[in-house]
């Protein structure tokens, strides 16, 4: 069975999405999409302070895809630059193109370290609890770490209702709670988190933040104030706190741990990550 996540109080988990699913080049020129390009993004990252590393892969045609090949294609190139040194999560996610079936078998074929699910695509409702509990229970014997992702309050109230019975297989889950995905700019609003972070006790519940937009930032540090954990990077944000392009995914990276050096929490390794929920 994985651990409960007991992150420590004076660590901070830094979670990197340097890519996602709808992105291209033509978006900023330092967004990584093939394997050589994601190791080279990896190695930065992993030296600017991150532990887990986020990963979404294309196809040939350069379109999100949940390939398991393509994802093997990716992870050994990161490995061999960087061993390790970083959690690799892969993504499920379905951005219209896949179902709630082909996004668990992607997991069943692949068998990765760590995953994101979003809660809403793969248990949208009652009908697919038994299915979706079924799959989440073969996480937990294969040790495969899951974060669920969550877009809103309503969200929240329903995971912490299913996590209360059991369908999760977990007491102590890994969440994260993404600011303004789903509002009509893809802007993220801070009052987001704080309606969500009231939408159930948290005491058990690991969290993390991402935010779409300039109140990226904003949003990390307000996480990192609450004792939870960030996750930065160019699949949701691609502006520094002055309102300037980032150069890469690193200097989100860099610009918030510069910021965070006050607050006692200083960066996890991933090796400090495996610890808390893997080994």
């Amino acid at each position: 069975m994985i651990k409960p996540a007991t992150f420590p109080g004076t660590r901070v988990m830094i979670m990197a999405a340097p890519n996602g699913a709808r992105l291209t080049s033509a978006d900023h020129p330092a967004l990584p999409l093939e394997p050589a390009e994601l190791a080279d993004c990896a190695e930065q990252l992993r030296a600017a302070g991150v532990s887990v590393l986020h990963l979404h892969v294309r196809d040939a045609s350069g379109v999100h895809t949940l390939n398991a090949d393509s994802y093997r294609a990716a992870i050994n190139a990161i490995r061999e630059r960087v061993g390790d040194q970083l959690v690799l999560q892969v993504t499920t996610e379905a951005v219209g193109r896949y179902t709630a079936t082909q996004q668990m078998q992607l997991v069943r074929d692949l068998e990765p370290e760590a995953v994101s699910l979003a809660l809403r695509e793969l248990c949208p409702d009652s009908n697919a609890e038994t299915e979706a509990a079924s799959f989440f229970g073969w996480l937990q014997r294969k040790r495969i770490w899951p974060q669920f992702i969550l877009y809103s309050a309503d969200d929240v109230r329903r995971f912490d209702a299913l996590r209360k019975r059991g369908i999760l297989a977990t007491d102590h889950p890994h969440c994260l709670l993404v600011l303004g995905r789903y509002s009509g700019q893809l802007q993220g609003e801070l009052s987001e988190l704080d309606a969500m972070l009231a939408a159930a006790d948290f005491a058990n519940i690991a969290w993390s933040v991402c935010c779409f937009g300039k109140n990226e930032h904003a949003a990390a540090r307000q996480a990192l104030d609450r004792g939870g954990h960030v996750r930065l990077g160019f699949e949701n944000n691609m502006l520094l706190a002055d309102g300037s392009i980032a150069s890469d995914n690193a200097a989100l990276v860099t610009q918030f741990l510069a910021t965070a050096s006050g607050s006692g929490r200083s960066a996890a390794s991933a090796a400090e990550v495996r610890a808390w929920v893997l080994e």
